[in-house]
């Protein structure tokens, strides 16, 4: 009920409050500290919104919650309903409309990625002084072609899987090893999440404490398959089946990067780095946990884009565990980025920098906009937030030839749980924002990446290792 929710939704918002100290400002001097702070972006795999300790979860995540305590909660934190789509526009600051990635994911066979002409985050770090430049994880923004790859991105270090659901204990998929390092494929052994983290703080040290880095750090849990180690399953023993491994798969993660942390603070930079964590799209159902938040992954629903975000970088104000009610998302982690370390780029960019949101000024009103048509339905679902206003609009997709068409409107403002249809009651309204997405879908590429569903659309067989061959 939404009334049960409602209160684990006003209870967790103290619940940071009474964490045990572990503070962030015990700063450790070893070496010099880089003039520009060094940035970590951690990204969760279907997160649930109330999948963490600072929204009430009993899945023990004090590292994020130590996250949340010294910096800040982002409450209105929007990502796509779908992976691939939200890491494209993390790395280019562009609704992936624009290029054709926002529709679906890629799948392990498919002869698609982030184009050569879109300017990556990585690329424009490189620019603004960054020479040490790591992405350590799940990729899955194209590989069959070398082109797609990290390196070829921007990136100068990369460990981890091209695909999505990669086995956790052999990293396979498909039957084939999908662990690599830089070109290579990569050996080594182990829980995948581990192996992230490990790699996560090895690159760290691999850097100079005079130089910044950038690392970027995709995690692919809790992400099916559901599959955790031993030690972590025992300690949710009153949970029972895919809950409870998803809880141990959460701890783990997080445990990892208490690891980053740990690292950096070690290094005597925690007070000079910034970090944003936040999940990819919304926890999946009868897995993830979303709290009192309507719907999951791959809706449209509040559910589904509004999700667990937290950031801290106390040198920039951004300290205090604060909570953060301005919209931002994953659009506007370049623009950040970019003030952050003091570089202007003349790319155009749909994200805007959520500098001042975070560090307590006033932050500018904007709209928001969600797209995909991922299943064989062919039916396009978008939505719209404007101030207090939010509309979703389902439709046909070009070429679905049945008449469809169906609109929600709700007041985020006092139905953020999205309860009460009020489309009927404002019709103008509806027609309005209609007019909206309109303008918004007029930015879509000719190009767009098929359906996943759709397999006559697939480019070939399996890569061995999954190693592209050009």
């Amino acid at each position: 009920m939404i009334s049960s929710k409602t209160g684990i939704f006003i209870g967790c918002l103290s619940v940071v409050n009474c964490l045990p100290l572990l503070s962030f400002s015990n700063k450790k001097e070893v070496g010099e500290v880089p003039s520009k702070p060094n940035v970590i972006i951690i990204v969760a795999d279907d997160l649930g919104y109330g999948d963490v300790g600072f929204h009430g979860s009993d899945i023990k995540t004090p590292n994020l919650d130590r996250l949340a305590k010294e910096g800040v909660r982002l409450e209105q934190f929007y990502a796509c309903p779908m992976c691939s789509p939200t890491r494209a526009g993390l790395l280019t600051g562009r609704y992936p409309l624009r290029f054709g990635l926002m529709r679906s994911v890629i799948p392990p066979q498919r002869e698609f990625g982030i184009p050569e002409d879109e300017v990556t985050m990585a690329e424009m770090m490189d620019k603004a002084g960054y020479k040490n430049r790591g992405v350590i994880g799940k990729w899955h923004l194209g590989h069959r072609q070398q082109k797609w790859l990290p390196l070829n991105q921007g990136f100068t270090h990369h460990e981890g899987c091209y695909n999505g659901a990669v086995d956790y204990f052999d990293q396979k998929r498909e039957g084939e090893k999908d662990w690599h390092q830089n070109f290579s494929v990569s050996k080594k052994q182990g829980y995948t999440t581990d192996l992230i983290g490990q790699a996560s703080v090895d690159f760290i040290k691999s850097v100079p404490t005079s130089e910044p880095f950038f690392l970027y750090v995709p995690f692919t849990a809790p992400h099916s398959p559901f599959q955790a180690k031993d030690e972590d399953l025992q300690k949710y023993p009153d949970r029972n089946g895919v809950r409870r491994t998803y809880a141990a798969m959460v701890d783990c993660m997080d445990q990892n990067i208490g690891k980053i942390l740990d690292c950096i603070k070690d290094r005597g930079q925690l007070e000079n780095t910034f970090i944003l964590f936040f999940s990819d799209n919304g926890g999946v159902e009868k897995a993830g946990d979303n709290g009192p938040l309507k719907g999951f992954k791959l809706t449209p629903y509040q559910g589904g884009i509004n999700v667990a975000a937290a950031a801290c970088w106390p040198d920039g104000g951004i300290s205090g565990g604060r909570i953060i009610n301005s919209l931002m998302g994953y659009i506007d982690v370049l623009p950040t980025l970019l003030e952050v370390v003091g570089y202007r780029t003349e790319q155009t960019l749909d994200g805007k920098s959520f500098l001042s949101a975070v560090q307590g000024r006033e932050s500018d009103n904007r709209e928001w906009f969600t797209y995909l048509d991922q299943n064989n339905e062919k039916i396009e679902q978008l939505s719209v937030i404007d101030k207090k206003w939010k509309l979703i609009w389902r439709r046909n997709a070009s070429d679905n030839q049945t008449a469809f068409e169906e609109a929600e409107l709700y007041d985020l403002s006092v139905d953020p749980f999205e309860a009460n249809d009020l489309s009927e009651k404002y019709p103008e309204l509806v027609q309005q924002l209609q007019a909206k997405i309109d303008h918004f879908y007029r930015l879509k590429f000719e190009d767009q990446i098929p359906r996943y569903s759709e397999k006559e659309k697939l480019s070939g067989p399996v890569i061995p290792d999954w190693q592209p061959v050009k």
